[in-house]
């Protein structure tokens, strides 16, 4: 069992930077892989981006050359980088946990465990 507790959202204007954070209890973290999902209203769940167990990091179209996800698997935090905000970045952001052997990391239907999610306001 692995619970996820979001923190880091908040309002921020077009071009600023947010650094969202998902702690993790649970002795099994560091075997989980840890992404990022967004979701906006009236819209699907997005994939943002993931760190997978092994380290390797893959990230979503939107995400590309502007996010940065990384995990401290000794603090069992994955943190999410968010640099050059857009107003269409505006949704609530949860982490999640997929357990070993999980693939297709892009789908939401992967993972597990979720938190409650963190709001993320960019304004024009």
């Amino acid at each position: 069992q692995v619970q996820l507790v979001e923190s880091g959202g908040g309002l921020v204007q077009a071009g600023g930077s947010l650094r969202l954070s998902c702690a993790a209890s649970g002795r099994t973290y560091s075997s989980y892989s840890m992404g990022w999902f967004r979701q906006a209203p009236g819209k699907e769940r997005e994939f943002v981006a993931v760190a997978s167990r092994s380290g390797t990091l893959y990230y979503g179209d939107s995400a590309k050359g502007r996010f940065t996800i990384s995990r401290d698997n000794a603090k069992n935090t994955v943190y999410l980088q968010m640099n050059s905000l857009k107003p269409e970045d505006t949704a609530v952001y949860s982490c999640a946990a997929a357990p070993l052997g999980r693939g297709m990391l892009a789908v939401p239907t992967s993972y597990d465990f979720w938190g409650q999610g963190t709001q993320v306001t960019v304004s024009s």
